[in-house]
């Protein structure tokens, strides 16, 4: 695998065809407000997500404008209807006691641009390492905030729709997590193609997919979380009295990052085959080192030994890099903690019954720390799948939201470390976004460039595999891709 070579500013640029507000069909969603539970808090600190859906589209820009256009701004709306917090606005305000909070008004939008591109259409589907800002043209903007009434209040989701001429088509978007989880957002992306493929017809979904469910009040809160949340939020976004919080005041890790301009992206696969012989390696030497027994069975899933594997691989490569600019590693470094944090979904987990089209945040967020010198050493790869699987395995098994007091605060430690966190999963099979162009080509996550997250995603081949996305700079990358392949082949047999 070889980096390839950057491209022209000309062929990253997109020509702007079109905009319009979307909304859902006049007076089809009453004014509503919608409260955020204390599992939509922490998302206030996460960045914008921002995912593209790329579909191979072998038509004109005429015939593009004439049919397919249209049928794309008529299904939105009507989405909208189900899914109208997406239209929706978020309502930030400046001090407390007063808490943020989603506000639908009648009329409200959300914004979606037309454009086109000469980019090279089979790159940006390529699994191979290229410049990170080769697909950020394909991102709508979100608008920013406005002040109103003693809040600021800003839109929370945009959508671009890219035509490649006689090649391929685009659907990016860009929202705040704090609206909705993975979960809510597939079933949003899902329901508009359906739609879509449809012709338009919105009663397509209603029999093979309910609604989405609005009703926060759903989510208890027996622990008192939501208070101790708002208030370290509130310490976070608003340090002094002069301050005011943003939509998304995503905390900036130390020191100061690279830039997108320094990252490169590539997709790493995870075939079965892999996965499978990659489980009985680490499961050979847990037992060999004693630490696995059968009154205590380590969980070693897919996502557990697939997160296993390459946080230990992005450590080894950053180490690498370090060693490189330092000419050698310090003793204090590899004595330095690495976090790893992942998520996981809780509606069938809290004990009460919450419906599965549950809409907003329902996630636990788990964090993992080791030693830097732990994961570099032998044993590395099985601390690392044991330290992983106990967590995934204590939310399954009535563990969940354990630690949810400190999230804030754990966010806060993580941040200013050596950290990978993990966006998207397997389970949400995005690539059966089907708008009617046929199976989905790539997903890419795209906010991964800033947030220090990998993506994992189905494999789109469909053979039980895993797609992971990196971002990471040029000198780290060129050390992950040996380490990767010399890792593949160590648990693969001859």
């Amino acid at each position: 695998m070889k980096n390839s070579p950057s491209p022209s500013d000309e062929m990253l640029k997109v020509k702007i065809l079109h905009r319009y507000d979307i909304s859902p069909p006049p007076d089809s969603v009453p004014a509503t407000t919608l409260p955020l539970p204390f599992l939509d808090i922490p998302w206030l600190l996460c960045c914008p997500m921002q995912r593209l859906f790329f579909y191979d589209f072998p038509e004109s820009p005429s015939s593009f404008a004439q049919t397919t256009l249209p049928l794309l701004v008529r299904s939105l709306s009507l989405c909208l209807r189900h899914f109208f917090p997406f239209a929706a606005r978020l309502v930030l305000p400046l001090a407390p006691p007063q808490k943020p909070h989603i506000l639908y008004s009648d009329g409200d939008s959300l914004s979606l641009t037309v454009a086109e591109s000469a980019a090279n259409f089979a790159e940006l589907i390529s699994d191979e390492p290229r410049g990170a800002t080769l697909i950020h043209p394909l991102v709508p903007q979100l608008a920013p905030p406005c002040a109103s009434d003693g809040a600021r209040i800003g839109p929370v989701m945009a959508i671009q729709v890219t035509l490649f001429p006689n090649k391929g088509i685009c659907i990016g978007v860009q929202f705040l997590h704090v609206v909705a989880d993975g979960s809510s957002f597939t079933h949003f992306m899902k329901s508009w193609a359906s739609i879509h493929k449809s012709g338009g017809d919105p009663t397509c979904i209603d029999s093979d997919d309910p609604s989405p469910f609005h009703d926060r009040g759903v989510i208890k809160d027996p622990n008192g979380l939501e208070p101790i949340l708002l208030k370290d939020w509130w310490s976070f976004v608003c340090p002094s009295p002069s301050s005011s919080p943003s939509p998304s005041p995503s905390p900036s890790p130390s020191p100061t990052p690279p830039t997108v301009a320094d990252k490169v992206r590539a997709t790493f696969v995870l075939r079965k085959a892999h996965i499978d012989m990659l489980k009985a390696q680490i499961l050979s030497q847990l037992k060999n080192d004693g630490l696995d027994s059968e009154s205590d069975p380590i969980h070693l899933s897919t996502f557990v030994v697939t997160c296993a594997f390459i946080w230990v691989c992005i450590i080894k490569s950053r180490d690498k890099e370090h060693q490189c600019q330092d000419q050698l590693s310090s003793e204090s470094g590899n004595d330095e903690f690495c976090y790893f944090v992942f998520v996981a979904d809780c509606r069938e987990r809290l004990g009460y019954s919450i419906p599965l089209t549950y809409f907003g945040n329902c996630l636990d967020i788990c964090f993992i720390s080791e030693k830097r010198s732990s994961l570099l050493g032998k044993s590395g790869l099985p601390l690392a799948a044991r330290a992983i699987g106990k967590r995934a395995k204590e939310v399954g098994t009535g563990g969940a939201l354990r630690g949810a007091k400190r999230w804030i605060e754990d966010f806060k430690i993580a941040n200013d470390a050596d950290v990978v966190m993990v966006a998207g999963s397997p389970r949400q099979k995005v690539y059966d976004t089907n708008f009617g162009w046929g199976r989905l080509r790539k997903s890419h996550m795209v906010h991964i460039d800033v947030s220090r997250a990998i993506s994992l995603a189905e494999s789109k081949d469909g053979d039980g595999g895993v797609e992971v996305g990196l971002a990471l700079t040029r000198v780290s990358m060129d050390h992950f891709i040996p380490l990767f392949e010399k890792g593949l082949k160590s648990f693969m047999p001859l």
